[in-house]
């Protein structure tokens, strides 16, 4: 039996309300709020936590890794090896991206289910991830979201086996971005909704039930991807499916469309609230369609609502207009005149890749000392070169002291640089993000979070920082 084994989402935690972009422009509000990545994070970032919350939580290591995105940071570079590398997987590991298209998430799903059925993979995660951009004053502004999500598929502790699988391919020109370009671009809408999705998930929906003789009253929770809510709810009406018992919730109003991590988000949410012996019917579309039948299993039970989509969709932190506009660089902006950054060195970051992708120190083998980064010399005892790995990614500790920066070169200022001592020893010197500066205080809890340095050189430069740890 081969289907989802575990699976983790992520969302960030800053809000922007759709009634802050309709005061901006002047123009009607769609209601609820987007999820908006803050400036130090990108799909790369989100993917990482995305699929450490299935590592982490599952104790095992894949043997697979397909990233999707339409938001890739390179253009000719694979990311699912960078994003292996920062979530600590093995390098014996199959890596993919897939990219150009909305359905690039189900399309990896498909890929990842045959591989494992044909026995050429036991494991294989597949993270989803987008942070599109739209134009000033279009519905697409209030209508993106961002976010990730991580799904493994497996053959052992199978929570939702996958029975039933359809896909079409259609072409149309609704939505693109071309080279170079920062936003998306969108067809009439009428003509897109209408001769586009409509009459292709309608197909897709329809011939996935027929040929695998089930109707629609035989699922528990009907999951499909739309571009907005209205169209969502259009196509629900006319394949019959109960609105307010069956349709799964497709997150817009308090996150939005988040791209390709659109559908596995919403596959995440049923998941969160499944019941053994549940049919799921699940439907993507994006250049055609993808159509999955998922019957849930017994372990399912072991699986709670603060494991899958969990905490992110009630942690927000709202923020206004101008400054969303200063984090995605849409306006020109006062820099401090000081001489430009080196670029990183290619070489330097090779050779400390573990370091500073992973976050490993080290740990002397005879006092025990966890230090970092790693060093060829005990701070504690002085033994030389006696030292195992040590990863401090995974650890929580607090503030030991903090440093407010107001001449930081970042996106914004100030920047907050704290001490971070760890639990079980160690410490390291990082920025401190998701906090305002009148939040940040001595002992505060905090844990490790990959995040986006910069560009420079033509290079993106990746490292962990701290975050608060929300309080339960």
């Amino acid at each position: 039996m081969v289907g989802i084994t575990s699976f983790h989402a992520y969302v960030p935690a800053y809000r922007l309300s759709r009634e802050e972009i309709a005061r901006v422009w002047g123009t009607r509000s769609f209601g609820g709020e987007r999820s908006v990545a803050k400036y130090d994070e990108d799909s790369l970032t989100m993917a990482v936590a995305a699929t450490i919350g299935c590592t982490r939580r599952q104790g095992y290591r894949a043997d697979g890794l397909f990233f999707a995105s339409t938001t890739s940071p390179y253009k000719e570079k694979q990311a699912a090896t960078l994003l292996a590398a920062a979530a600590d997987l093995p390098r014996e590991i199959r890596t993919a991206d897939f990219t150009d298209s909305l359905r690039a998430g189900t399309t990896a799903i498909n890929a990842a289910v045959d591989a494992v059925k044909s026995g050429g993979a036991e494991t294989i995660i597949v993270a989803a991830a987008d942070c599109r951009m739209a134009e000033g004053k279009s519905p697409f502004e209030q209508w993106f979201g961002e976010g990730a999500a991580a799904i493994v598929i497996g053959k052992e502790n199978v929570l939702a086996s996958v029975v039933g699988t359809y896909s079409l391919a259609s072409e149309m020109i609704d939505s693109w971005r071309l080279e170079g370009d920062p936003f998306t671009r969108s067809w009439e809408e009428r003509f897109v909704i209408t001769e586009g999705y409509l009459k292709t998930m309608e197909q897709v929906l329809t011939r996935v039930m027929d040929e695998h003789g089930v109707t629609p009253k035989d699922f528990s929770k009907v999951v499909y991807y739309g571009p907005d809510t209205r169209s969502h709810a259009l196509l629900s009406k006319r394949l019959g499916f109960d609105m307010a018992a069956q349709v799964q919730d497709p997150l817009y109003s308090d996150i939005g469309n988040t791209g390709t991590a659109a559908l596995p988000m919403m596959v995440i949410a049923a998941l969160d609230r499944a019941n053994p012996g549940d049919l799921i019917l699940v439907a993507n579309y994006g250049d055609g369609g993808d159509a999955l039948i998922l019957k849930v299993a017994d372990p399912i039970k072991g699986f709670r609502a603060n494991q899958g989509m969990g905490k992110f969709p009630a942690r927000k932190i709202p923020i206004s207009y101008e400054r969303y506009l200063n984090w995605r660089d849409l306006v020109p902006l006062h820099e401090l005149s000081r001489p430009s950054s080196p670029p990183p060195s290619i070489t330097c970051l090779w050779r400390e890749r573990k370091g500073v992708l992973a976050l490993y120190g080290s740990k002397c083998r005879h006092c025990g000392c966890p230090q970092y980064p790693s060093q060829r010399v005990c701070a504690n005892c002085r033994a030389k070169d006696e030292f195992d790995d040590y990863k401090f990614s995974d650890k929580k500790g607090h503030i030991f002291a903090y440093t407010i920066d107001y001449l930081t070169t970042n996106r914004e200022s100030p920047a907050i640089v704290g001490i971070v001592d760890f639990e079980g020893g160690g410490r390291v010197m990082c920025e401190v993000t998701e906090c305002e500066p009148g939040e940040i205080k001595v002992g505060m809890p905090v844990e490790m979070c990959f995040r986006k340095i910069g560009v420079r050189g033509g290079i993106h430069s990746y490292f962990w920082k701290a975050r608060p740890i929300m309080m339960e």
